[in-house]
């Protein structure tokens, strides 16, 4: 499995970036926010699923683990594949896909290319039933954290929930942050904290 491709950048299109790692070059199909923080001639290095299918072999690549898992989970719903997975996360950063998940904001889906309304509705239900499974099996006691319905902690908690983090870990990273801050950026503040 090839975790990850580190080197150069050697081309960029839409959806693509053709990484050298010193010899090989790697086209990896991407976003276009990942294609937005990586520049031609620069040293990236882009967390990678290989999706293989039918005789197909293709490389997706990210700059954060949180675009890669937010990939994986778009890409084991039923009807998406990665060429939707891959439009969803061009239109919005990772946390804008677990928000959009927690309050159940269709048109923040819709809005990417090939993305219909019924798209949309399946991937809020099965990422919201993923989620509440996850969370059930967390006790208050176990976390830490007070989980009441509407509250801003709660409603971040659950979202790094859908990008992936562990219920326990989403509790510590929120836990102690300003209660006055917009869920985005309650998100955005405990993804700096996990990732130092």
């Amino acid at each position: 499995m090839i975790y990850a491709v580190s080197g150069a950048v050697e081309h960029t299109e839409p959806h693509l970036a053709v990484i050298d790692t010193g010899g090989v070059s790697y086209a990896v199909n991407t976003s276009l926010q990942t294609l937005s923080r990586i520049k031609k001639g620069e040293t990236a290095r882009l967390y990678t699923h290989l999706h293989l299918r039918e005789g197909i072999c293709e490389l997706y690549g990210f700059v954060s683990r949180e675009e890669l898992s937010s990939f994986r989970l778009l890409i084991g719903i039923s009807g998406v594949g990665p060429k939707a997975a891959i439009s969803i996360l061009s239109v919005g950063t990772p946390e804008k896909l677990a928000l959009a998940v927690i309050t159940g904001d269709e048109k923040a889906l819709t809005g990417a290319p090939g993305v219909g309304k019924k798209l949309a509705q399946r991937i809020i239900l099965e990422l919201k039933d993923k989620l509440s499974r996850e969370t059930a099996t967390v006790s208050t006691g176990t976390s830490g954290f007070s989980m009441e319905p509407g509250d801003a902690f709660t409603e971040a908690q659950a979202a790094l929930c859908v990008l992936g983090y562990s219920p326990v870990e989403a509790a510590m990273a929120v836990k102690g942050l300003d209660e006055a801050l917009p869920v985005e950026e309650m998100i955005r503040s405990a993804l700096k904290r996990m990732s130092r």
